[in-house]
């Protein structure tokens, strides 16, 4: 999601024991998590890459997804730009990580996601429909390809087109390989049904020996109750799929309520979701989940929760979570950033694990997307994970 991006345009023109969050409140108590009964992380470093930096004529930015290539070590990030600067397109980097700290941070590539026909993908300015939103990419841990979701478009007018949703395939050069069926409920409509403007599949993740690719929205589906609140959570679903595109499970994750009050003077509403999730691989039913929040006058919230399905209620038949008695997932939370000592807490949207160090402490990379904007940073942060 492009949260400070909306603001800038329209300014110019657990294997866990926590406590089960409550069904449709979906609250949590973050005091309580704070005992790190789950995973426990600790900062090991972060780099900052210059705005808007030029690589081989595209601009560097909107880095919005993040993940590690098992064939050659490097790191593939996606950019979020819906071909309004350059075509929609990925990058690789390789990424000096270890105990020490973030060393450096050297782009090795570019190519354009391609459409079916090999061409790339217009703006949205076109008007045709076929503009797309990428958001997430992972790398196939089987053939090193690129499985990529973007996020789709709710039309606000009956006469714009509705862009769908969509984890589509694609070779190591960008060009359409295929596409995944996605649950009835993840489709965009006119009514008041399925995902919110801007809320749709941000989040896609390779788990269960990398035979399953689990995917979130962002936000609660429009008939699964309300956003969040400075009073009330939310309930978000996560859905596990084969390959195949077959349903294998959908759950409740249970999003944080709001942080603190908004600036009144503000036109922009408190933004928040969950932009990543990723799968534990010794785990099928564990996650790391970001949760990303912005509020007008406090700026970013940036929290990471170690979360289960074990035990949670399967809602894939579940019209509406809304008053419904469902068991969420649990989750505890892992790191906040603004406990870390970073030097600052950006739009963090993507996740990855990284190598693992002397001692077996795994590391995390994140990477944050600067929506081209002069007052965020592109941010690729690293902690050990224990």
């Amino acid at each position: 999601m492009k949260t400070s991006l909306i603001r800038h345009v329209c300014a110019a023109a657990l294997v866990l024991t926590a406590t089960m969050a409550p069904a449709v409140a979906a609250q949590s108590d973050d005091t309580a998590a704070r005992s790190h009964i789950g995973a426990q992380a600790r900062l090991l470093g972060e780099k900052i890459v210059p705005h808007k930096l030029p690589f081989r004529n595209t601009t560097v930015g909107g880095l919005s997804g993040i993940d590690r290539d098992p064939c050659t070590g490097e790191y593939v990030m996606i950019s979020d730009d819906r071909s309004y600067l350059q075509p929609a397109r990925f990058y690789t980097a390789r990424i000096a990580v270890d105990g020490a700290g973030v060393h450096s941070v050297d782009f090795t590539g570019t190519h354009p996601f391609l459409q079916p026909d090999g061409s790339v993908y217009p703006p949205a300015s076109a008007g045709d429909g076929k503009a797309v939103d990428p958001e997430e990419l992972r790398v196939d841990p089987w053939s090193c390809r690129y499985w990529w979701a973007q996020e789709g478009d709710r039309p606000k007018a009956s006469s714009d087109p509705v862009i769908q949703p969509s984890i589509q395939f694609a070779t190591r050069s960008g060009a359409h390989r295929g596409q995944l069926p996605l649950p009835p409920n993840y489709e965009v409509s006119m009514g008041d049904r399925g995902p919110r403007r801007n809320k749709a599949v941000e989040a896609i993740t390779f788990g269960a020996r990398n035979g399953v690719l689990t995917s979130a929205v962002e936000g609660p589906l429009l008939q699964d109750g309300p956003e969040p609140n400075l009073e009330h959570g939310a309930l978000i679903r996560v859905t596990q799929q084969s390959r195949a595109g077959d349903v294998l499970g959908q759950f409740a994750y249970p999003l944080e309520k709001i942080f603190t009050e908004s600036d009144p003077s503000s036109p922009w509403p408190p933004d928040t979701g969950v932009p990543a999730i990723l799968a534990f691989p010794e785990d099928p039913s564990r996650y790391l989940v970001l949760e990303r929040t912005w509020v007008a006058g406090a700026g970013f919230k940036i929290r990471i929760y170690d979360a289960t399905t074990r035990g949670a209620t399967e809602v894939q038949n579940v019209d509406s979570l809304a008053g419904q008695s469902v068991v969420p997932m649990r989750k505890e939370l892992v790191a906040d950033f603004h406990d870390l000592g970073l030097s600052t807490v950006d739009n963090t949207e993507g996740m990855t694990w990284g190598p693992t160090l002397p001692g077996g402490e795994r590391t995390l990379l994140l990477v944050s997307d600067d929506n081209f904007a002069q007052d965020e940073v592109t941010q690729i942060v690293a902690l050990g994970i224990r």
